[in-house]
């Protein structure tokens, strides 16, 4: 993985002025160096596929010492492989998230038992926590389980962000109370729960302590990382940039198909997985909404991909599926050109850039006109004339004249509802890892003596 080089726009904290990663930065920092060329997480595709209930060693990938850049690092600030490939959206029944109450202890060199996860290596590291490898023994997979402090949430992330407003409030445009951190993260897991599609990252299951400091998220294992690192100098050709964006736009048109807005749209945030295909992860500042649209009047996000409207004086509240058309417009940007439309080492300079720049188009790689027009109106400053999804997927360059069309809405999407209950009902508890360790540290350590388990 390239170091990133770019001038830094990092997480801004409107309380400090220090810079930190994202409450799901770590899905983003999978990825891995290893001394062999092999996917993302340093993990060679044979140690994960031969790997089964008799394995008796796990890979052991490198972290990687990158530092993100601007164009990656989210903030939070409130102010008020080419080739064609056939897209499919099978539409079978989503395995529940499972919710653990128990946990058992197996005394193994190489792991730690977690139920039926041996909890492996680490292969990614975030701000609040790690990632770890996790295996299942019931169906012989490997899954990704990110393990947060919620110590260090408090702490490090301790100013909130408004929800979105709900029920009769929706309507009047008043914002509810606002959600701490903590409680943010149990919206993200309620909204995670229900969303069933092939571009979204699926949530496995959820296990928490309520005395301890870990909480446990399992997600599937997208070996190969982040779509792309940005910047890069080996950016994708228009071709397979398509293909990837078409997974990108049917992800997102499912998300507010559900009522919900990412809000933070960008290659890191975009996970590709063995299939080939592209899927959306990180819904730290996602926001659910009522009615056609949200309307917003908070800033979230990263700041290179962050829309005009977000960044204006003048503007109270603003549209939250135009901010993810944006965002897409920025990434597709990317794809091509390697690098972000708008780039500056300091904050308020960006700013300015995308408030009042043009996109300009490098010479190289040259792109085609029907591209550069559909860039363009993705990132037209002005979000009334902004184009839309629906607008989208009929373009010609995503359609390829129409020779190529995307599924309809009701082919790809079923709603789903996100309740009250469900945020309160997200997790169940169970005992922290910290203990299970220690208490497999006790056990080897007496096995070795020749002394009782």
């Amino acid at each position: 993985m390239a170091m990133s080089s770019d001038p830094g726009l990092g997480r801004l904290d409107p309380n400090s002025s220090t810079q930190m990663s994202s409450l799901t930065d770590i899905m983003a920092a999978m990825t891995t160096e290893d001394s062999d060329p092999s996917p993302a997480n340093g993990m060679k595709n044979g140690n994960v596929q031969q790997e089964g209930k008799q394995a008796k060693r796990s890979a052991r990938p490198h972290l990687t010492g990158r530092k993100l850049s601007l164009q990656e690092r989210g903030t939070y600030l409130s102010s008020g492989s080419e080739g064609g490939y056939t897209h499919v959206s099978p539409r079978g029944v989503r395995r529940p998230t499972v919710e653990s109450k128990r946990v058992s202890i197996s005394d193994t060199q190489d792991c730690i038992q977690l139920n039926q996860y041996k909890v492996k290596s680490e292969i990614g590291k975030g701000s609040y926590g790690v990632v770890k490898l996790a295996y299942n023994e019931d169906d012989d997979k490997h899954y990704a389980m990110k393990v947060l402090s919620k110590k260090r949430l408090m702490k490090q992330c301790g100013f909130p962000r408004r929800p979105p407003p709900r029920g009769p409030k929706a309507t009047q445009g008043e914002q509810p109370k606002i959600l701490g951190p903590l409680e943010r993260v149990y919206q993200e897991i309620a909204i995670l729960k229900k969303l069933d599609h092939v571009n979204i990252v699926k949530l496995v299951e959820v296990l928490d302590d309520p005395s301890e400091d870990n909480l446990y998220m399992v997600f599937e294992l997208m070996p190969k990382g982040p779509v792309m690192e940005v910047p890069t100098e080996s950016p994708f050709t228009e071709e397979q940039a398509r293909l990837y964006f078409r997974d990108i736009l049917l992800g997102i048109e499912y998300l507010h198909y559900q009522k919900i807005v990412h809000r933070d749209i960008k290659p890191s945030n975009l996970l590709l997985g063995d299939d080939g295909h592209v899927k959306i992860a990180d819904f730290g500042v996602s926001n659910q909404f009522e009615g056609n649209d949200a309307l917003l009047s908070s800033t979230a996000g990263t700041p290179a991909f962050m829309a005009p409207e977000t960044l204006s004086e003048k503007r109270k509240s603003f549209s939250g599926k135009a901010l993810d058309v944006w965002a897409m417009g920025i990434t597709l940007y990317c794809f091509v050109f390697g690098k972000c439309p708008f780039i500056d080492e300091y904050i308020l300079a960006l700013h300015n850039k995308i408030k009042t720049r043009h996109v300009d188009f490098p010479e190289t790689p040259k792109v085609s006109e029907e591209l550069q027009t559909l860039i363009l109106r993705m990132l037209d400053k002005n979000p009334d004339t902004r184009i839309t999804i629906p607008e989208i997927k009929m373009d010609q360059w995503v359609t390829r004249g129409g020779t190529d069309p995307l599924p309809l809405e009701e082919e790809h999407c079923s709603v789903v509802e996100v309740t009250e209950e469900d945020v309160q009902n997200s997790v169940k508890f169970v005992p922290s890892l910290s203990a299970v360790e220690e208490q497999h540290g006790r056990w080897t350590q007496r096995r070795r003596a020749g002394g009782p388990a």
